[in-house]
């Protein structure tokens, strides 16, 4: 088959294993180069996988001498602007690790630069990616209990990394809620409009930040989203996709992240003489998926290039997810609610 993408990996941490090993299994595509502010780790990388391809620790260098036309942007989040910026910049597609970038004004930017030079900017979100996760979108979106109004999201993980996040300020909503909320806006359709945060660090977390937040967004289609997270919650643990309740004007949808997702809707029939009523369950439909997680976040990608589309996760898209983390930081730091528009508004 012939070679359409030629691959650049940008930081050759643990995570960009991964990615190393999809772009090793499509036969339409080459990874040409490895680059890492350490070369030794993009060495490193080379021999562990069997790459014959050379390594360097400046991107714009790599990008040039290699001809890519694809970078898969695997670095710590602080590099992410300039990452994508220097590989946009010089005609490539970028495919990146999440988040799109750590402030609202370089999200933004990477979204007008993205733009201006008709190159595809997309997201690694997941946890879009699971057949559970559709089945419960689609069960939803059918119709089955009626317009929604509330939309809720518990995440609570006693989770020891050690290490950064133990020190962050704010690790749960900087680090991992970003996940959630881009699942809120997957599953419900809406995008936020405004959010009130309430962070905390409770009584025996272990990380120096706030561990622990509590979000009310409102969100574009009417409904109320509320997420209740904590990274330091022992016993009784959530899935890490978190456990939902979605309420309609007809019933509600349950998914708990690890089983099937269900409704429970108001039987037919006459029921007004009932105090409580009467229900009837509806099972979510698996979607069949050839990959799923990370690998099918990057089959996503790859279609949206041969198809001539954006891919779900593009950045003027997933600017609205990161957006739901940032304002919700601006809220938690003023102890006000902040409009998702006005803070969105950055020159």
């Amino acid at each position: 088959m012939t070679i359409k993408h030629r691959v650049i990996i940008a930081g050759c941490g643990g995570m960009a294993n991964t990615w190393v090993d999809y772009a090793k299994g499509r036969a339409d595509t080459e990874i040409v180069g490895l680059v890492d502010i350490k070369e030794q780790f993009a060495m490193a990388m080379a021999e562990r996988k069997d790459l014959t391809c050379p390594t360097f620790t400046d991107l714009k260098q790599a990008i040039i001498d290699t001809g890519a036309n694809i970078v898969f942007d695997v670095t710590i989040p602080s590099s992410h602007y300039t990452v994508s910026r220097s590989a946009l910049e010089l005609g490539c597609h970028v495919f990146a690790e999440k988040p799109l970038a750590e402030s609202m004004g370089d999200c933004v930017d990477i979204v007008r630069i993205s733009e201006l030079a008709g190159k595809t900017h997309a997201v690694m979100q997941n946890r879009r990616f699971d057949p559970r996760i559709r089945a419960y979108r689609n069960l939803i979106n059918e119709g089955t209990i009626g317009k929604l109004g509330f939309m809720g999201a518990d995440f609570f993980i006693g989770a020891h990394f050690g290490g950064f996040r133990d020190a962050m300020e704010s690790p749960l909503l900087l680090d991992m809620a970003i996940h959630t909320f881009d699942q809120a806006r997957f599953i419900g359709g809406a995008d936020p409009v405004s959010v009130y945060c309430h962070e905390f660090n409770p009584p025996g977390s272990w990380y120096a930040g706030h561990a622990m937040a509590i979000c009310i967004y409102e969100m574009s289609d009417g409904s109320v989203f509320n997420y209740r997270g904590s990274w330091c919650a022992e016993g009784v643990p959530t899935s890490w996709e978190a456990s939902w309740r979605v309420t309609g004007e007809h019933g509600t949808a349950i998914w708990d992240g690890l089983g099937e997702p269900y409704a429970e809707v108001v039987a037919a029939g006459d029921q007004s003489g009932n105090f409580i009523r009467n229900y009837e369950r509806v099972k979510g439909k698996l979607v069949d998926m050839k990959h799923t997680f990370h690998q099918g976040c990057l089959d996503e990608m790859f279609a949206s290039l041969e198809d001539g589309r954006k891919p779900e996760t593009d950045c003027s898209d997933n600017i609205y997810s990161m957006a739901m983390v940032l304002a919700a930081l601006e809220s938690a730091k003023t102890g006000r609610k902040v409009l998702v528009a006005d803070f969105m508004d950055i020159p």
